[in-house]
């Protein structure tokens, strides 16, 4: 692992890394937030995933989550979106395939599985990384994200529930496998089978059988891609027909940007502190 940048900020030390990473073939860039009471003794951790077109960068510059961070003691990790570099598969007119694009799935098919392993990156080789590089606690994990990020925070509960102790999304793409910004990313990384595809779509892993104790959703009712991308009320649905507890909370005039996630970053962070320091 080497430094890229490590500056003071509310309290903690915000760092951005870099390492060779043997899942997705290619060196990989990603953002540790830790706050000084990691003196104290280790801390819990918090995983944010980014959405489409971003990278490890978007949060850390426009989330403001570090000074409610350092105050409950949470180390925020912020992994890129994708593998990048010269040789890497991509469809540069395309923003919703390749760079910036990797949907936390594991590709199988040509070009992409060459270095697209995203979620075995996000779930296995950069969570010990971590575990082995900074003082943390990864008994008690949270995952979060936006987008693309929040289609990868559920997924990546549901399918590990005795890894993460909490879960919440910014705006989530709860159904890939219908959904017009999703369903061609996951034809091209996994084939046109959509059987393979069932594994990263939040409703359909809850359709077949996956749980998790609670989820927070905030949603702004005033986002262009409400209807064509998102439809959080599919997840609604199959989180009441199943039992879990969903906390949907519709934000009146509020769009997809940052300036959405801005606003209610603190209250996920208070909800997953609740949940991991205890």
């Amino acid at each position: 692992m080497e430094v890229v940048s490590e500056v003071k900020a509310h309290g903690g030390t915000q760092g951005v890394y870099t390492h060779s990473s043997d899942r997705c073939n290619c060196d990989m860039t990603f953002s540790v937030f830790v706050p000084d009471a990691v003196s104290d003794g280790p801390l819990p951790v918090v995983w944010y995933l980014s959405g489409l077109t971003c990278t490890h960068a978007n949060v850390m510059e426009k989330g403001e989550y570090r000074r409610l961070a350092a105050e409950l003691g949470l180390i925020v990790v912020c992994p890129d979106t994708s593998p990048r570099g010269d040789g890497i598969a991509d469809e540069p007119d395309n923003w919703q395939l390749g760079t910036g694009a990797g949907f936390y799935v594991d590709a199988t098919q040509s070009p992409w599985a060459q270095n697209y392993q995203m979620y075995s990156y996000v779930t296995d080789e950069l969570p010990a990384l971590i575990g082995a590089e900074f003082l943390t606690d990864m008994n008690r994990q949270a995952v979060l994200g936006h987008s693309m990020g929040g289609h990868g925070a559920l997924t990546i509960a549901l399918k590990n529930p005795d890894r993460f102790k909490s879960c919440s999304a910014f705006a989530p793409i709860v159904n890939p496998m219908t959904a017009d910004w999703s369903k061609g990313a996951l034809e091209a990384y996994l084939g046109s089978d959509q059987a393979n595809w069932r594994a990263y779509d939040a409703c359909a892993l809850i359709e077949d059988g996956a749980r998790f104790p609670g989820l927070l959703v905030d949603q702004g009712d005033a986002d262009g891609f409400l209807d064509s991308g998102l439809r959080p009320w599919l997840l609604e649905e199959v989180c009441k027909a199943s039992g879990i507890d969903l906390t949907l909370r519709m934000q009146t005039g509020y769009d997809h940007s940052y300036f959405f996630i801005s606003s209610f970053m603190e209250d996920h962070l208070r909800w997953h502190a609740e949940r991991l320091i205890r």
